[in-house]
């Protein structure tokens, strides 16, 4: 059950219209119709009785569940590329729950002087104040929001120390491999404000210029729309550092990419997984058959769960994929032994599905991008190998808010764009053996602490305690690189 602040905050949040849609990512064909075998939904709320100015949202719940089944037979389904040609949130229609996350998911300061501050403790002191001193400045601009998004990355918290250590990796594994026979070729995938680009090319002016002279950066957007908001951002930051000749902003998705290019190149990833959109797949417990999730929107908006047998393409090939690349050996949100898994169908109340499993299908699809047209690129790529708070499941995603500057976990990824974020952890044992299943190519996976103890000068971030915020503050995060 969530808690009262989620009631609040949904109350809050559904006084008002709705804004439409927000910014979304890139869609999938349309479905074929198919009746669900099974279903599991959210009780709606009801109007009777209700004042105009009152929230229709109750908190949802599971115990005795409304069928919608008849709905979810008649209604068509949607598109990602549909829903962008939408001013207003959708009703009546159903789609993947891949394509409902996808739609769902779409801060300055100074750096931090580590070597003046005690210790870690005050660290986080100096963070929170800078979030509050942020929002206050954000409050007398644009007016108080309780519902307003903030969040940093390693390289914004970390900058340049972090940009600086990509750097000496991407120049020292350039000079050994490839120099002087091709430039270096950086590909950055969601460079967000410019932050990582910017650190690592001052770095290599600086510390090489032989090597500088011979860089090209090239910033790939996740979403066409948001790499359209950036293009102007990002080349006038390049430009006023002197950068200018070496960027450029490539106006398409990363999903969407048709450029082959055949030069060695690196290409960087960082903390972009965590936003890639999965699907929902439950399992049938007792003949272990996959059923694939979608997302019903009825005629009021509210958000329903169901589970088809029938997968569609791209789910189904990533269950072949993933069980020749780990010879059939990963994790099951369902007993594996058969005597338990008959035992559990046996207990009083028992699911006839399993608990979900968040599949990486997006993932896979990018990977499908490197290999068909970046064949001699090598992936630099970080992101968190698990998340606290996440909602129930096997590699079920954290989704959250913030309201009153707090942040509050909720229990579904049904959700209303615009007012949530979802992040969903990466299982590196799955995504490497993938990875390189796809594109033959050979991977190491490492600590984020190890990676940039190697990579970093960590002096520069240690407190007078001698606590080290780089290496401590994401001790839930990974990197994996080509070798």
């Amino acid at each position: 059950m969530d808690s009262p602040i989620v009631a609040h905050l949904f109350r809050q949040l559904f006084r008002h219209r709705p804004r439409g849609c927000q910014g979304l990512r890139n869609g999938l064909a349309s479905r074929p119709h198919r009746q669900p075998a099974r279903g599991l939904v959210n009780k709606a709320s009801i109007d009777r009785g209700m004042k105009t100015n009152e929230s229709r949202w109750q908190q949802r719940t599971h115990i005795l569940p409304e069928d919608r089944r008849e709905e979810f037979a008649e209604y068509p389904y949607i598109s990602l590329q549909e829903l962008k040609m939408r001013s207003e949130r959708p009703r009546k229609v159903k789609m993947l729950l891949r394509d409902f996350i996808d739609a769902v998911i779409f801060s300055p300061g100074e750096p931090f002087d580590f070597n003046s501050m005690r210790d870690e403790l005050e660290f986080q002191a100096d963070l929170g104040r800078r979030y509050t001193e942020f929002e206050d400045l954000l409050d007398e601009k644009e007016g108080e929001s309780a519902t307003r998004q903030l969040w940093h990355t390693p390289t914004e918290l970390f900058r340049p120390f972090y940009g600086e250590a990509i750097a000496r990796y991407l120049v020292s594994n350039y000079r050994l491999t490839t120099y002087p026979y091709d430039d270096l070729l950086i590909f950055e995938m969601g460079a967000g404000r410019g932050t990582l680009m910017l650190n690592i090319l001052d770095y290599i002016r600086a510390a090489d210029p032989q090597v500088y002279a011979r860089t090209k950066f090239n910033i790939i957007e996740i979403s066409s729309s948001l790499a359209a908001l950036q293009n102007r951002h990002l080349l006038s930051t390049a430009e006023s550092r002197g950068h200018a000749d070496k960027v450029e902003i490539i106006n398409k998705s990363i999903f969407e990419w048709d450029q082959y290019v055949p030069s060695p190149c690196f290409f960087l990833a960082m903390e972009v997984f965590d936003n890639f959109s999965h699907d929902g797949i439950r399992y049938d417990v007792t003949t272990e058959e996959p059923l694939q999730g979608h997302v019903l929107i009825d005629g009021d908006g509210d958000f329903y769960e169901f589970y088809v047998h029938e997968l569609d393409p791209l789910a189904a090939r990533f269950f072949r994929v993933r069980h020749a690349a780990t010879g059939g050996n990963y994790p099951k949100p369902y007993p594996s032994n058969p005597v338990l898994r008959y035992m559990s169908t046996k207990m009083p109340f028992a699911a006839n599905l399993s608990q979900a499993e968040f599949i990486p299908t997006r993932l896979m699809q990018f990977f499908d991008v490197l290999e068909k047209y970046f064949p001699a690129h090598r992936l630099v790529t970080s992101d968190f190998d698990s998340l606290p708070q996440a909602i129930k499941g096997l590699n079920a995603p954290v989704v959250q808010t913030r309201f009153q500057r707090k942040m509050v976990p909720v229990t579904t990824p049904l959700v209303h764009q615009g007012y949530f974020d979802i992040l969903f952890p990466t299982d590196f044992n799955i995504t490497e053996a993938i990875y390189r299943a796809i594109t033959g190519k050979l991977t190491r996976v490492m600590t984020h602490g190890d990676f940039l103890r190697r990579w970093a000068y960590v002096e520069d971030t240690e407190t007078r305690s001698g606590e080290n915020p780089l290496l401590s503050h994401y001790r839930n995060a990974s990197v994996m690189v080509t070798v």
